[in-house]
Order: structure tokens, then sequence, then C-alpha cells
């Protein structure tokens, strides 16, 4: 095969190859590195590049595969990145800010060890919001991510640089996180696959986090099968994490057709405003799956527009305080957004926190009486996704407006995978989001295999050598 698909080799088809001996991990790992090498100027998905150590780990890989095949891990020599959120013994992390990463990390992550521990070769750190607040990708300490479909749009956030570094094929797999979209937004925007899985499937070390309902670890892929590889090895209880479920989720890596299944087709939530183009391509998708025997029909969900105000009220008024003390006398060495949301936490109140649980409640209610009837509901994930790549000083209004994904952190229990639909004209991915019933994570997956199969995206490469040299005028005319 040519370099370029070497490059966009799926994660299951390699670890054949690896046993086979037709590709080392050392070949594919250095065809990676060589495209972040070309790309990176433009796309600038990772904020540090482990290639010494990444080596060191691809020969080892080899070596068990030569000598003790049967010794693999289930992720042996799989290059993967971390999101600069998951910690990792030895490297910086900083979440994107000035204000961190002094002193370097002197734990793993449980995500981290747990991919390490599968054999996972880990070459690189990506890039992300500060403090992981918005939806697009851009901080003081590393600059804006990019599109690889068209770098003048943003690849999404906050696992922005995840999503585009699986995008401009500079890895096999990515971790990230979702408090609000931050895995299913990057997915859609980059034309991947992104899981935010039920919460307390993965486990998370912070107890800040790991208490907080709203928060996801998960993973990107740019195949489902890929994403079930990886989600069976970082899933499962941990003792750091209270949260976490017992026992470990095992997903099937080939799942069933979908002939018989009850699929529910939401187009707006009730209360998004959804671009033509985003319709059409969910419409297109819906499709697909009655063309391989689902019974699909679109549903009307009671949902209004009092949801955006139950997600700022709940999410921000503790996020929102405890960023607001972390930088008080530093505002200056912080993102416009970052101040942003500290000073939109002091307009919360206790009342407007207890509230939002009363719309949680109301929301929960609708979605039951659809999901009562139909196995899974399909919606789209952005509603409209055309945001420049350096984003705004306001993100949570156009998260607010753009984003369908972050009532599914208020309804946490419920897996939602992030698959493509299609492209829109400006050459930017669209994407929907497959929601299940609690806890049901394999059944999201089995829909979205079903639906890879119809759309065929993991044959996708973006353009993304040509539009290298064009950043500024597409810019220009993107602003026009």
């Amino acid at each position: 095969m040519s370099e370029l698909d070497l490059c966009y080799l799926p994660a299951t088809d390699a670890l054949h190859q690896f046993r086979s001996g037709a590709l080392s991990p050392l070949e594919l790992l250095q065809a990676q590195l060589r495209r972040a090498d070309a790309l990176e100027p433009t796309v600038n998905a990772l904020a540090a590049r482990r290639t010494d150590a990444a080596l060191a780990a691809a020969r080892a890989a080899e070596q068990t595969y030569l000598r003790h095949p049967d010794c693999a891990g289930a992720l042996e020599g799989l290059p993967t990145v971390l999101k600069n959120e998951h910690t990792l013994v030895g490297e910086h992390t900083d979440q994107g800010s000035w204000l961190l990463g002094e002193t370097a990390d002197t734990e793993n992550a449980p995500i981290t060890q747990r991919l390490l521990d599968a054999g996972a070769v880990v070459h690189g750190r990506t890039n992300v919001p500060e403090f992981f607040v918005a939806m697009f990708t851009r901080s003081l300490r590393y600059g804006v991510t990019r599109n690889p479909w068209n770098p003048t749009y943003t690849c999404g956030g906050s696992s922005g640089g995840s999503g585009a570094a699986l995008a401009a094929g500079i890895t096999t797999l990515a971790t990230g996180s979702d408090i609000g979209g931050s895995i299913r937004v990057p997915a859609a925007y980059c034309g991947v696959v992104g899981l935010k899985p039920s919460y307390g499937r993965v486990p998370e070390a912070m107890m800040f986090f790991a208490m907080n309902t709203h928060n996801h670890n998960g993973l990107l892929a740019r195949t489902v099968g890929d994403c079930a590889l990886m989600f069976n090895v970082i899933n499962g209880p941990h003792r750091a994490d209270p949260a976490t479920i017992k026992p470990r989720l095992q997903v099937p890596l080939q799942p069933a057709p979908v002939r018989g299944l009850r699929v529910a087709v939401s187009m707006n939530l009730g209360y998004f405003d959804v671009s033509a183009e985003v319709v059409r391509n969910t419409r297109a998708a819906a499709q697909h799956l009655r063309d391989q025997g689902a019974i699909v029909e679109e549903v009307d969900l009671r949902w209004t527009a009092q949801v955006r105000e139950a997600f700022t009220n709940g999410l921000v008024y503790t996020l929102g305080h405890s960023l607001a003390r972390m930088i008080a006398g530093r505002e200056d060495q912080v993102n416009d957004y970052v101040a942003a949301m500290a000073r939109m936490s002091a307009q919360i109140t206790l009342d407007d926190y207890l509230a939002s649980f009363d719309v949680m409640a109301q929301m929960h209610a609708a979605l039951q009486d659809v999901l009562a009837v139909h196995d899974v509901m399909l919606c789209p994930t952005l509603a409209d996704n055309r945001w420049l790549a350096e984003g705004s000083d306001t993100p949570h209004d156009d998260l607010m407006q753009r984003g369908m994904t972050y009532p599914f952190n208020m309804l946490s229990r419920h897996p939602v995978l992030a698959v493509p639909s299609g492209h829109a004209s400006h050459g930017v991915p669209t994407g929907l989001q497959i929601v299940g019933r609690t806890y049901e994570d394999a059944r999201v997956l089995q829909v979205g295999a079903a639906l890879e199969a119809a759309i065929g995206w993991p044959a996708w490469r973006p353009p993304i050598g040509a539009a290298a040299a064009s950043v500024e005028r597409l810019h220009d005319e993107a602003a026009t």
C-alpha cells in the first residue's frame, strides 16, 4: 500500500498485519511521524511529540511480534496520542495553559496506564483550548489548531488536537474527554468517530471530575471497530474512581446487523436551528439504516431552549467558580474565553444551579418516552459547522447555538457515538450522534458500524496538502 494509505490504516487491520509479518509497528509509526513533519506546521494538532520514546516502544513491539506474539497486548504497537489532560509520567500536562505544567507528571492517568499496559505506542500529546473550556482549539501557549479538511475552520474542541491528528493521518488512536461535547464536536468537524461512553465506564483519577456527572473520558478513532477495540481496553472499574462501573464491558469488534432495530430521528432536539446541509446528510444516514432493515422514524422530542440555561447553570456554576479561583489575579495570563467563563459563573446563583435539576428531570422524561419504543435515537452533532479556526472570546454562546451535544452530558448515563454523515459545501464534514439507552454502549457501536459500512468514511482523505499553502486566502474568503 502507499504511505498515505498506511497512515490511515485502521487499528484492527494494522494488528492483523503486525501478526502476519506484513507490517511492523516501526514502519507504521515512522510513516505517521513523517506525515506529522509535513503537516504539523499547518494543522498544529500536537502540543508535544515523543519521537525517541515512541520509536523505542515501536521497536520493542516489533520484537514482541517476532519472538513472542502470544504476549502481544490488545493494542501492541499502535500509534496513539493523548489529550493534554491525561497525565503521562515524565511529561508536562499543562492543559493548554501557561499557569500549569511547571513540574513533570509523576503518575499516569488511569486511561494512560491502560493504554500503555495494552502495548499502545504514545508518540504525542494533543493541543487543547486552555482548561478545555471551548469548542475550538486555540490557546496562548500553543496557538491555533486547524481543520485538516479546510484550515480556515476549527477542528472543534476541547479534544480538537485528537480529532485533527486522526483526520490528518498522523496517529491511529487518540484519547479524549467530554463534558459538553469535547469528544463529539471534534469528531464531527474532523470526519472521525468519537465515543462518549456512559458515565462511569472509563475511570478518572481527579476526584473533582470523577464525581462531576457531566464528565466522561473516552476516545476518538477513524473507524467504529477501532473505537470498540480501544474501548475494551480503557473501560472498567478503577480504585481511584468510585463512580466506575463493574465489571469491565467487552463489546464485539464485529457487531450484529441492524435489521429490526427501531431507530428514532430527531433533527433539532426540539429547539436547535439546524442548517439545511446537516439535515440533508442526517436524513441520508437514516435512509442507509432503513436500507439495512432498521425501522426508522422521525420523532418530536419535547425539549425547549430552557435546556441551554439549565446546562449553563448546572455546569458553569461548578467549573466557573473553580476556574475563577485559579486565575484570580492572573487574568491577563489566560485566554479571553477563560476569563469570560470565570465572569459568567459569578452571575449564576445557587438557586439557578438547583433549578437546573428540574429541567434535567423534564429532559429525562421526554427522552425516555422516545427510547421506550426505540433502541437508539439519531440526531446531528452540530447544528452548523462553519466556525472559524480562531473561535471567539465567547465560546459558550457558540456552543449553545451549534453544539447539539451538551444535553447528553446532562443526561450522562446515555452513551453517545458520534460518526460522520457527509460533508458541507465548504468541505468540512458533518456529523450525527447515535444516542443509546442508559449504559447500552454496545448498541451505539452496532448502529455506528452499520452507518460506516454504508457511508464509507474510513476511505475519506482530507485535501490537506493543497490547502496548507492557502490558509490566509481561505480565511479571508470565509470572513467575507
